[in-house]
Protein backbone atom coordinates (compact mmCIF):
# COMPACT_ATOMS: atom_id res chain seq x y z
CA UNK A 1 0.00 0.00 0.00
CA UNK A 2 1.75 3.57 -1.02
CA UNK A 3 3.13 5.52 1.58
CA UNK A 4 -0.26 7.97 3.23
CA UNK A 5 0.01 11.10 2.53
CA UNK A 6 0.41 14.01 5.36
CA UNK A 7 -2.86 15.88 4.06
CA UNK A 8 -5.81 13.91 5.41
CA UNK A 9 -8.69 14.98 3.29
CA UNK A 10 -11.26 13.77 5.99
CA UNK A 11 -11.48 11.84 9.08
CA UNK A 12 -14.79 10.89 10.61
CA UNK A 13 -14.41 8.81 14.26
CA UNK A 14 -16.51 6.24 16.46
CA UNK A 15 -15.92 7.82 19.90
CA UNK A 16 -18.29 10.97 19.73
CA UNK A 17 -15.06 13.29 20.04
CA UNK A 18 -13.40 11.84 23.04
CA UNK A 19 -9.51 12.11 22.44
CA UNK A 20 -7.88 8.65 22.10
CA UNK A 21 -6.39 8.05 25.42
CA UNK A 22 -10.14 8.09 27.04
CA UNK A 23 -11.76 5.28 24.72
CA UNK A 24 -11.95 2.77 27.46
CA UNK A 25 -10.66 -0.94 26.91
CA UNK A 26 -12.72 -3.87 26.37
CA UNK A 27 -12.35 -7.31 27.59
CA UNK A 28 -11.87 -9.61 25.56
CA UNK A 29 -12.57 -13.30 25.59
CA UNK A 30 -9.82 -15.31 24.11
CA UNK A 31 -12.64 -18.55 23.84
CA UNK A 32 -15.23 -16.23 22.29
CA UNK A 33 -12.29 -15.33 20.02
CA UNK A 34 -11.50 -18.84 19.12
CA UNK A 35 -15.21 -19.75 18.11
CA UNK A 36 -15.14 -17.02 16.02
CA UNK A 37 -12.56 -17.46 13.89
CA UNK A 38 -12.48 -19.64 10.96
CA UNK A 39 -11.34 -23.30 10.51
CA UNK A 40 -9.91 -23.14 7.12
CA UNK A 41 -8.31 -20.20 5.26
CA UNK A 42 -10.78 -18.46 3.01
CA UNK A 43 -13.67 -20.48 3.44
CA UNK A 44 -16.16 -17.52 3.87
CA UNK A 45 -16.94 -14.28 1.46
CA UNK A 46 -13.70 -12.21 1.26
CA UNK A 47 -13.36 -8.54 2.71
CA UNK A 48 -13.05 -6.51 -0.24
CA UNK A 49 -11.19 -2.79 -0.04
CA UNK A 50 -13.69 -0.12 -2.01
CA UNK A 51 -12.03 0.03 -5.25
CA UNK A 52 -10.86 -3.41 -5.88
CA UNK A 53 -11.72 -4.96 -9.38
CA UNK A 54 -8.62 -7.29 -10.09
CA UNK A 55 -9.08 -10.50 -10.38
CA UNK A 56 -5.14 -11.63 -10.80
CA UNK A 57 -4.18 -10.55 -7.37
CA UNK A 58 -1.00 -11.71 -5.44
CA UNK A 59 -1.67 -14.55 -2.65
CA UNK A 60 0.13 -13.48 0.74
CA UNK A 61 -0.58 -14.15 4.13
CA UNK A 62 0.09 -12.41 7.42
CA UNK A 63 0.35 -13.58 10.89
CA UNK A 64 -2.38 -11.98 13.45
CA UNK A 65 -0.40 -12.72 16.55
CA UNK A 66 -2.05 -12.51 19.86
CA UNK A 67 0.35 -12.17 23.11
CA UNK A 68 -0.84 -14.03 25.96
CA UNK A 69 0.73 -11.54 28.46
CA UNK A 70 0.07 -11.85 32.07
CA UNK A 71 -1.64 -8.36 32.19
CA UNK A 72 -4.06 -8.51 29.14
CA UNK A 73 -3.55 -10.13 25.52
CA UNK A 74 -1.29 -7.99 23.13
CA UNK A 75 -0.88 -7.77 19.40
CA UNK A 76 2.38 -8.07 18.35
CA UNK A 77 2.87 -5.56 15.20
CA UNK A 78 5.77 -4.17 13.13
CA UNK A 79 7.07 -1.36 11.73
CA UNK A 80 8.45 -1.73 7.90
CA UNK A 81 12.06 -0.07 6.91
CA UNK A 82 11.69 2.96 4.90
CA UNK A 83 13.51 1.83 2.36
CA UNK A 84 11.33 -0.82 1.15
CA UNK A 85 9.89 -0.87 -2.28
CA UNK A 86 6.32 -1.42 -1.15
CA UNK A 87 4.64 -0.46 2.00
CA UNK A 88 7.76 1.55 3.43
CA UNK A 89 7.47 2.57 7.01
CA UNK A 90 3.92 1.40 7.30
CA UNK A 91 2.60 -0.66 10.53
CA UNK A 92 2.09 -4.68 9.48
CA UNK A 93 1.40 -7.90 10.68
CA UNK A 94 4.52 -10.25 10.06
CA UNK A 95 3.79 -12.05 6.31
CA UNK A 96 4.11 -11.50 2.73
CA UNK A 97 3.12 -12.76 -0.44
CA UNK A 98 3.08 -16.70 -0.71
CA UNK A 99 5.87 -18.69 -2.24
CA UNK A 100 5.53 -21.86 -4.87
CA UNK A 101 6.74 -24.38 -2.27
CA UNK A 102 4.88 -22.99 0.24
CA UNK A 103 2.17 -25.61 1.25
CA UNK A 104 -0.39 -23.66 2.39
CA UNK A 105 -1.30 -19.74 3.52
CA UNK A 106 -0.74 -21.07 7.70
CA UNK A 107 3.04 -22.09 6.09
CA UNK A 108 3.32 -18.84 4.35
CA UNK A 109 2.43 -16.43 7.28
CA UNK A 110 4.76 -18.94 9.96
CA UNK A 111 7.72 -18.46 7.54
CA UNK A 112 7.58 -14.69 6.71
CA UNK A 113 7.08 -14.39 10.97
CA UNK A 114 9.89 -16.51 11.01
CA UNK A 115 12.48 -14.67 8.34
CA UNK A 116 10.89 -10.91 9.37
CA UNK A 117 11.30 -11.49 13.26
CA UNK A 118 12.81 -14.40 13.98
CA UNK A 119 9.49 -15.92 15.86
CA UNK A 120 10.19 -19.54 15.47
CA UNK A 121 7.29 -21.28 14.82
CA UNK A 122 7.12 -23.65 18.00
CA UNK A 123 6.08 -20.90 20.24
CA UNK A 124 3.29 -20.29 18.10
CA UNK A 125 -0.51 -21.73 18.39
CA UNK A 126 -2.46 -21.32 15.16
CA UNK A 127 -6.34 -20.74 16.31
CA UNK A 128 -7.81 -19.96 13.22
CA UNK A 129 -8.45 -17.68 10.26
CA UNK A 130 -10.27 -14.52 9.04
CA UNK A 131 -11.77 -14.35 5.62
CA UNK A 132 -9.91 -13.18 3.03
CA UNK A 133 -8.50 -9.61 2.58
CA UNK A 134 -8.49 -8.35 -0.83
CA UNK A 135 -6.25 -5.01 -1.29
CA UNK A 136 -6.62 -2.25 -3.61
CA UNK A 137 -3.13 -2.81 -3.84
CA UNK A 138 -3.47 -5.88 -5.72
CA UNK A 139 -3.44 -8.70 -2.79
CA UNK A 140 -5.66 -11.21 -1.48
CA UNK A 141 -4.00 -11.70 2.05
CA UNK A 142 -5.03 -14.90 4.16
CA UNK A 143 -4.84 -13.71 7.82
CA UNK A 144 -3.47 -16.74 10.43
CA UNK A 145 -4.99 -15.68 13.78
CA UNK A 146 -2.17 -17.67 16.65
CA UNK A 147 -1.48 -17.30 20.47
CA UNK A 148 1.93 -16.53 21.75
CA UNK A 149 2.93 -17.70 25.17
CA UNK A 150 5.91 -16.06 26.88
CA UNK A 151 8.76 -16.45 26.67
CA UNK A 152 10.00 -16.06 23.27
CA UNK A 153 12.48 -14.34 21.49
CA UNK A 154 12.74 -12.23 18.27
CA UNK A 155 15.13 -11.35 16.01
CA UNK A 156 13.83 -9.05 13.57
CA UNK A 157 15.73 -8.71 9.95
CA UNK A 158 16.81 -4.93 10.28
CA UNK A 159 16.66 -5.07 6.31
CA UNK A 160 12.67 -5.32 6.68
CA UNK A 161 11.92 -4.26 10.13
CA UNK A 162 12.40 -1.08 11.95
CA UNK A 163 10.88 -2.02 15.27
CA UNK A 164 8.58 -4.86 16.71
CA UNK A 165 5.88 -3.36 19.55
CA UNK A 166 2.98 -4.60 20.84
CA UNK A 167 -0.52 -2.97 21.38
CA UNK A 168 -3.66 -4.12 23.58
CA UNK A 169 -5.93 -6.41 21.77
CA UNK A 170 -8.90 -4.75 24.01
CA UNK A 171 -7.63 -1.23 23.23
CA UNK A 172 -7.46 -2.40 19.30
CA UNK A 173 -10.95 -4.46 19.39
CA UNK A 174 -12.74 -1.18 20.98
CA UNK A 175 -14.81 0.07 18.16
CA UNK A 176 -14.11 3.38 19.76
CA UNK A 177 -10.48 3.50 18.46
CA UNK A 178 -11.60 2.83 15.18
CA UNK A 179 -10.90 5.82 13.06
CA UNK A 180 -12.48 6.33 9.14
CA UNK A 181 -9.96 8.76 6.96
CA UNK A 182 -10.00 9.03 2.99
CA UNK A 183 -7.67 9.72 0.63
CA UNK A 184 -7.20 10.07 -3.12
CA UNK A 185 -5.44 6.87 -4.73
CA UNK A 186 -4.79 6.59 -8.70
CA UNK A 187 -7.63 9.20 -9.22
CA UNK A 188 -10.30 7.77 -6.56
CA UNK A 189 -11.62 8.68 -3.29
CA UNK A 190 -10.64 5.49 -0.93
CA UNK A 191 -11.87 4.85 2.76
CA UNK A 192 -9.68 3.00 4.94
CA UNK A 193 -9.96 2.22 8.94
CA UNK A 194 -7.16 3.89 11.25
CA UNK A 195 -5.60 3.44 14.53
CA UNK A 196 -3.71 5.72 16.10
CA UNK A 197 -1.45 4.10 19.24
CA UNK A 198 0.49 6.83 20.62
CA UNK A 199 3.46 7.63 18.14
CA UNK A 200 2.25 4.44 15.49
CA UNK A 201 -0.49 5.16 12.88
CA UNK A 202 -1.85 2.03 12.26
CA UNK A 203 -3.85 1.68 9.09
CA UNK A 204 -4.51 0.23 5.70
CA UNK A 205 -4.91 -3.51 5.37
CA UNK A 206 -3.73 -4.05 8.70
CA UNK A 207 -6.21 -1.86 10.32
CA UNK A 208 -8.88 -3.66 7.86
CA UNK A 209 -7.97 -6.77 9.21
CA UNK A 210 -8.14 -5.66 12.77
CA UNK A 211 -11.80 -4.24 12.46
CA UNK A 212 -12.61 -7.32 10.83
CA UNK A 213 -12.07 -9.24 13.90
CA UNK A 214 -13.45 -6.74 16.01
CA UNK A 215 -16.92 -6.98 13.93
CA UNK A 216 -17.07 -10.28 14.36
CA UNK A 217 -16.74 -10.69 18.36
CA UNK A 218 -19.19 -8.01 18.41
CA UNK A 219 -21.88 -10.07 16.28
Amino acid sequence: MPKLRKRILSKETDCAGLPEQLAAPRHVDLELLRSVLLQRPASADPVIEAGVERQDLVAASVLFPIVLREQGPTVLLTQRTEHLRDHAGQISFPGGRAEEDDLSPQHTALREAKEEIGLLPRHVEVVGFLPEYRTVTGYRITPVVAFLTPPFELRPDPSEVAEVFEVPLAFLMNPANHQRHSREYQGRTRHFFAMPYGRHFIWGATAGIIVTLARLLAV
